[in-house]
């Protein structure tokens, strides 16, 4: 019992610090610029919230991939929800703080975003995983 929560609170907590280092590498140039769904709510106070919501949703998605077998699937899986979640943020991230107040298509939000994401997700994500499956696989060991 202790033990997975031990590893339940490591992961959360890997999760949690790079996907706000991941938020602010990738998007951090708009911080300055108000919300347009809560112009009070500071780019911190969305950061923190998403990385919340983040770490929360990928535990449990995590702990279930963690039962497959195949190491192949099971890292390729564990990459694809951490990128396609951080994607997400940034996308709303730019939707919130930029493209609302102008006149972005759809097309040119998913590029922009792609073009400032790939780089901070990239390599923030693949020693995020090493470090997870580390986790896991030194926890089962003891």
């Amino acid at each position: 019992m202790i033990k997975n929560l031990k590893r339940s609170l490591s992961i959360g907590l890997l999760i949690f610090i790079t996907t706000i280092l991941q938020i602010y590498w990738s998007v951090g140039q708009f911080s300055q610029r108000m919300s347009s769904g809560n112009p009070d709510a500071s780019f911190f106070d969305d950061a923190y919230l998403m990385s919340l919501f983040t770490t929360v949703f990928l535990i449990f998605l995590f702990l279930l991939l963690y039962l497959i077998q195949n190491i192949y699937l099971k890292f390729t899986s564990q990459f694809v929800l951490l990128i396609s979640t951080w994607f997400f943020w940034n996308y709303t991230v730019f939707v919130d703080r930029e493209s609302s107040w102008s006149t972005y298509t759809f097309k040119e939000e998913l590029f922009y975003t792609v073009s400032v994401s790939i780089l901070p997700i990239l390599v923030l994500s693949i020693p995020t995983l090493f470090a997870l499956n580390y986790i896991l696989k030194n926890r089962e060991s003891k």
